[in-house]
């Protein structure tokens, strides 16, 4: 069946760049999904963004080389299933607290004896390929966010559970579950001594490390330190960032023109 290409990285030790979808639209999903990003992610947690939504943005995504993966609302087994039955090669299950956690979103994520997700791939089979049933366990990702006051304090029971293939950190919770104002790139010593630490974790239990990012400065801080799966940033943001720096930049020569002709 079709290779999960990032996971195979993620289990060789190397380094992936993600992108993140928060917005509802299969033209601007294909558009990143053909840049060149090792995976592209839906978000279905925060993103403006519906299951029926999910069903055409995952096949524009797969129009590219890169790896389709979704966010999921929440632990739930059949939104995990329902995300790879749409063709999601991977899923991120966020607020991850405990083992019982963690083992939930693993076995929802493969068929059995390994789990217990209901067989019924539709397009996941689809897009898998030849061999989907009998390969797909070894497929799929399951990755666990770590953001939360108990899943820091869990943090060797949930990445020592069978199927968890990594962690990814939500840096915003994470601040708020250490009792700053949630943002994302943050520098404050005490956020950055637990992103060190879920770090040193993943690695003491060979599974990946992930952490989303907003920016080019932050994604590129995070590969040095040797995160696994960084997050150059979102659909969104690239829009509105670019957006408000040419419109600054236009701002700026109509207000010279204006000083030159006097108006």
């Amino acid at each position: 069946m079709q290779e999960n290409r990032s996971l195979r990285t993620w289990r060789e030790g190397g380094q992936t760049i993600g992108a993140w979808l928060s917005m509802a639209n299969a033209y601007s999903a294909e558009a990143i999904g053909r840049l060149g990003f090792d995976w592209v992610l839906v978000d279905l947690q925060h993103g403006l963004i519906d299951y029926k939504d999910l069903t055409y943005m995952l096949p524009a995504i797969t129009n590219g080389d890169s790896t389709p993966m979704v966010r999921v609302p929440w632990n739930e087994p059949y939104e995990i299933m329902k995300a790879l039955d749409a063709g999601a090669m991977g899923v991120v299950v966020p607020m991850v607290n405990n083992r019982a956690e963690a083992l939930r979103a693993a076995e929802a994520c493969r068929y059995p004896p390994r789990g217990n997700r209901s067989f019924g791939p539709i397009r996941g089979a689809l897009y898998g390929g030849r061999g989907y049933a009998a390969e797909v366990n070894d497929q799929v990702a399951c990755m666990v966010m770590i953001e939360t006051e108990d899943g820091i304090a869990n943090l060797d029971e949930i990445l020592s559970t069978p199927g968890v293939d990594g962690a990814y950190i939500g840096p915003s919770d994470l601040a708020l579950a250490l009792g700053m104002a949630p943002r994302g790139d943050n520098d404050d010593p005490g956020h950055a001594a637990v992103v060190s630490d879920i770090l040193e974790a993943c690695r003491r239990h060979g599974v990946a490390s992930g952490i989303h990012t907003s920016s080019l400065e932050y994604a590129q801080k995070y590969l040095g330190m040797g995160f696994n799966m960084v997050t150059l940033g979102s659909d969104g943001g690239w829009l509105m960032g670019a957006a408000a720096r040419e419109l600054a930049a236009a701002r700026g020569t109509q207000e010279g023109s204006r000083e030159k002709t006097g108006y």
